[in-house]
C-alpha cells in the first residue's frame, strides 16, 4: 500500500508545493484520510490497488502530504517535478486542480497557493514589458496610471467609442479600454473601431504632448485573436486585452508567444474569476490565478479594489499584489507559500470597479502607486461628462500626491468639486 501522507517529507527545491483548505465529508473517519486520497487522485493513484503500479513509478513519483494543521484545515502536498509536463498549465491543472475538485470524502477544497520550483519557472518567459516596461512606455515614472473603461459595455458605434475615448484622454487619463464583452458586434465592428480609435488617439497626444494607451479587446477564438491583434499592431496600438479566463489556459499561453512576436503589450481582464475565487471554502483563490498570469506572462492582471463594488477583502488583493510584484515571496502558514520568481518579471496590478475620484486618496494609501487605477462609471457619470471626469480623476491624484485634502483641492477645481457633489460618501 502506498502511503500519501508523510509529515517527516522535506519538500526539495524540484518539488511543486500546493497548499489547500479542505473541508472532509461527514462520513470521512479523519482529514489524514481525506489529504490521503487527494494526495493519491491527483497523481499516480485511484480507488483501489491496481496490478499496472510498480514499486518504481512509486518510489519516483508518489507526491507527499506534509503538513496537515487540523484547527484552519489547511494542507500541503509536494508534488515530485516529473509528475508535470512543465510548459504545460493545464496539464499542472489538470493533476492539482483536476477531478480532487469532486471527490466523494471532501465536501470543500479550496487551492490557497501553488509554488512552482525553478525548473518549472524557467520554462516560462513571463511578462514582456512588465512594471517597468509598461512605465517606460507611457514616460510616467512615479504616479499611478489612470485610466477608464468605455461605458455603456456595448451599445456605440464605432465613432461614438472613439469620440468617448477622446474626450477621456484629454482629460488627462492615460489609458482607455473596452469592457469585457465588446468584441466586434453588428453595431461596432472591430476593424472600424481599431481604425477610428487609434486615429483619435493620435490627435490626443499631438493635443496634450502625453503618450496615450488604448486597450482593444480581442477576447475570441485563437485564431481570431491572432488575426485581431495584427490588426490592431498595422494600425499602430500597443496594447490588447484579453479575458484571460474565458479564454482559456491554453489559448491564452499560445497568444502570448504571438503577442511577443509583433510586439505588443497584454492588459489581463480577469472576467469569469470570481466563478473560481468567491466561494471562500472552494474552488481557487485569485493569488493562485495571477501567480499563474505572471507565469504565462501577463504585462497587467485586474486583480482588485478593495473598495469600490467589487468583492475582495483587503489582505487577499495585497497578498495577490504582492506575488505579482516582488522577485521573491516569503510565505506563511495560512495563504502564501515561498515563491522565487528568478527572471520573470513583476506583473502590473490593476485595480477596477465602482472607483471614483473620491476613492482615490484611499487607492494610493492601500494599493501604492505601481498601480492602474480604472474609473469607468467614476468618469462618465460626472455631471459635466466624460472630458471633466477624466480632469477630476487627475485632480484627485494631484492633490492626493501632494498631501492636499480633496476638498480644499477641490476649492480651485471645478471638475472634482462637481464630482464631490455627486458621489460624496
Amino acid at each position: 500500500m502506498i502511503e500519501y501522507v508523510n509529515l517527516d517529507y522535506k519538500p526539495t527545491d524540484k518539488d511543486l508545493i500546493v497548499m489547500y483548505f479542505v473541508e472532509k465529508a461527514l462520513d470521512c473517519n479523519s482529514l489524514e484520510k481525506t489529504c490521503e486520497e487527494i494526495a493519491k487522485e491527483s497523481s499516480i493513484g485511484t480507488w483501489t490497488d491496481i496490478s499496472t503500479m510498480s514499486a518504481d513509478i512509486a518510489n519516483r513519483l508518489k507526491p507527499s502530504t506534509f503538513s496537515i494543521d487540523n484547527n484552519n484545515q489547511i494542507i500541503k502536498i509536494a508534488y515530485i517535478e516529473d509528475l508535470f509536463e512543465a510548459d504545460n498549465i493545464p496539464q499542472i491543472l489538470s493533476a492539482i486542480a483536476g477531478n480532487i475538485f469532486g471527490m466523494k470524502t471532501l465536501n470543500n477544497l479550496r487551492l490557497l497557493d501553488i509554488s512552482f520550483p525553478k525548473n518549472i519557472v524557467n520554462k516560462y518567459k513571463g511578462p514582456k514589458y512588465g512594471i517597468n516596461g509598461i512605465r517606460k512606455l507611457l514616460n510616467i515614472e512615479k504616479r499611478p496610471l489612470l485610466g477608464t473603461i468605455v461605458k455603456p459595455k456595448v451599445g456605440l458605434n464605432e465613432k461614438e467609442h472613439a469620440k468617448v475615448c477622446q474626450e477621456a484622454w484629454l482629460g488627462g487619463l492615460d489609458i482607455v479600454k473596452d469592457d469585457e464583452n465588446l468584441t466586434n458586434m453588428t453595431f461596432n465592428k472591430f476593424d472600424k473601431r481599431i481604425e477610428e480609435t487609434l486615429k483619435l488617439k493620435g490627435r490626443a497626444e499631438e493635443e496634450t504632448g502625453d503618450k496615450k494607451i488604448y486597450m482593444p479587446n480581442i477576447t475570441a477564438k485563437l485564431s481570431v485573436m491572432k488575426e485581431r491583434a495584427a490588426i490592431v499592431k498595422n494600425n499602430g496600438g500597443e496594447y490588447v486585452m484579453i479575458d484571460v479566463f474565458t479564454v482559456g489556459f491554453s489559448a491564452l499561453q499560445e497568444i502570448r508567444d504571438y503577442i511577443e512576436e509583433i510586439d505588443l503589450v497584454i492588459h489581463a481582464h480577469r472576467a469569469m474569476h470570481a466563478a473560481f475565487t468567491r466561494n471562500k471554502t472552494h474552488g481557487i483563490t485569485m493569488l493562485a490565478l495571477a501567480k499563474i498570469m505572471r507565469l504565462i506572462g501577463m504585462d497587467q492582471l485586474h486583480t482588485g479594489t478593495i473598495i469600490g463594488k467589487m468583492e475582495g477583502d483587503k489582505q487577499e488583493v495585497l497578498e495577490t499584489n504582492k506575488v505579482i510584484t516582488q522577485s521573491k515571496v516569503l510565505g506563511n502558514n495560512k495563504t502564501l507559500l515561498d515563491q522565487e520568481w528568478l527572471n520573470i518579471k513583476p506583473t502590473l496590478p490593476v485595480a477596477s470597479g465602482g472607483l471614483s475620484p473620491l476613492h482615490v486618496p484611499e487607492l494610493i494609501e492601500i494599493l501604492g502607486k505601481d498601480m492602474v487605477f480604472q474609473f469607468g462609471g467614476g468618469c462618465h457619470g460626472h455631471p459635466n461628462g466624460t472630458f471633466s471626469g477624466a480632469k477630476a480623476i487627475r485632480q484627485a491624484v494631484d492633490a492626493s500626491l501632494d498631501g492636499i485634502g480633496l476638498n480644499e483641492f477641490a476649492n480651485k477645481h471645478i471638475e472634482l468639486k462637481k464630482a464631490i457633489e455627486k458621489w460624496v460618501m
